[in-house]
């Protein structure tokens, strides 16, 4: 049986960040996980060169049951001190929209980082080890029997993740050990995650695969963000889209504004004083698409001249081009989604370490718990912020 301080369950972005920071404090740290390599999720994210932060990160950028919770981690490790740790490292990075923060080379460069931050504060890194059972001894200390050794720690941190992604090795491992100890979970879905279409939506919309327009997206409750909107074979996908799964529910409808930015009443006046005889087709089209103007109104209105149109059609168009309401399907599940919403209750949790609040020497990190950020690095951000949390206190 060998024993080590600290034991985390996951060689992801919040594991490696958690292990470091403790590993630097003197600490004897040991990385348990089931995979082949470490960071598999870090390598495929952002297309392959990560997005590793934002420059501009607010607790607002969160999703979770307790808005207060995260305000904590966030506040004493910040995006800009990771910023800081990836120039250390030597890492050109670029920033694109909305502060988002990504990599010149490859996300290889923030694995390699976090990989050499681990060996430096002497930390121990055991790939391809399943874990078939975990408990705790009289003493207090934490049990691991593995397919490989048998082992004690005194502080367990699960850095398991999400169920997002299972190609890449995701499982419920961290809720069922959350369960195990008598932690509260919420219920998880699928978040940052494109729409897929009905039946007859699908017919209707296909031959627009690949189709991307700028748009504002509005959910039931109010949420909305303008982003590019990207028409797929199976659905409705593109930045608007992921951000605004997080806040949709099945069954409710999305609004979605094909013109933002545009007063669409205002334009249609303005061509029907200057442009009287030109067809509602080749006028939708200077502003749209052509295939995505044919396949959203009607054939006969397409033909008719500007002047043709009587104010009911002249309405309902501007209706149709700024809130264009759409019942989806549903999502395209865990396969796709970037993150899962749900998880181990915050209220379980110290918010300033990440421990148990019933079960001393335990602790939640990353995805596993119930906080989720928006797209555009800020569940990366969450990763090192709560990994810090917790490295600072095991």
């Amino acid at each position: 049986m060998k024993h080590h301080d600290v034991i985390i369950i996951g060689a992801g972005a919040a594991g490696l960040m958690c292990a470091a920071t403790a590993g630097y404090r003197g600490r004897d740290v040991l990385v348990l996980d089931n995979a082949k390599q470490a960071g598999r999720k870090i390598l495929i994210s952002g297309g392959g060169r990560c997005n590793f932060t934002n420059q501009k990160v607010e607790p607002n950028n969160f999703i979770c049951s307790n808005a207060h919770f995260v305000k904590s981690a966030l506040a004493r490790y910040r995006s800009s001190d990771f910023i800081e740790l990836v120039e250390r490292h030597g890492i050109e990075y670029h920033e694109r929209d909305h502060g988002q923060l990504f990599c010149d080379d490859s996300a290889k460069e923030i694995v390699t980082m976090l990989l050499t931050e681990c060996e430096w504060a002497g930390v121990q890194i055991k790939l391809r080890t399943e874990i078939s059972e975990i408990g705790q001894n009289e003493q207090g200390q934490f049990e691991l029997i593995t397919d490989k050794e048998h082992y004690t720690c005194d502080s367990l941190v699960m850095a398991t993740g999400g169920l997002s992604m299972p190609k890449l090795g995701a499982s419920p491992y961290g809720y069922h050990i959350a369960k195990q100890f008598g932690l509260k979970l919420l219920p998880t879905h699928a978040g940052l995650v494109p729409f897929t279409w009905h039946s007859e939506q699908k017919l209707k919309f296909e031959p627009l695969s690949g189709i991307a327009v700028p748009s504002t997206i509005t959910a039931k409750d109010g949420t909305q963000f303008s982003e590019a909107l990207l028409f797929t074979h199976r659905g409705l996908s593109g930045p608007a889209i992921l951000q605004i799964s997080n806040f949709w529910k099945a069954g409710e409808t999305i609004s979605i504004n094909l013109l933002p930015g545009v007063d669409a009443r205002a334009a249609i006046e303005l061509v029907l004083a200057n442009h009287s005889k030109q067809s509602l087709r080749n006028t939708l089209s200077h502003w749209l698409p052509k295939r995505l103007v044919e396949a959203l109104f009607d054939e006969t209105l397409l033909n008719k001249a500007m002047n043709q149109l009587i104010h009911s059609e002249l309405e309902q168009l501007a209706v149709d081009l700024e809130s264009w309401e759409i019942l989806m399907n549903g999502t395209e599940g865990y396969r796709t989604a970037e993150v899962t919403l749900g998880g181990v209750d915050t209220d379980e949790l110290s918010s300033k370490t990440m421990e148990a609040k019933s079960v001393s020497g335990l602790y939640f990190i990353g995805e596993v718990m119930d906080v989720s950020g928006w797209l555009g690095g800020f569940n990366f951000q969450w990763a090192w912020s709560s990994g810090v949390a917790a490295g600072q206190a095991v």
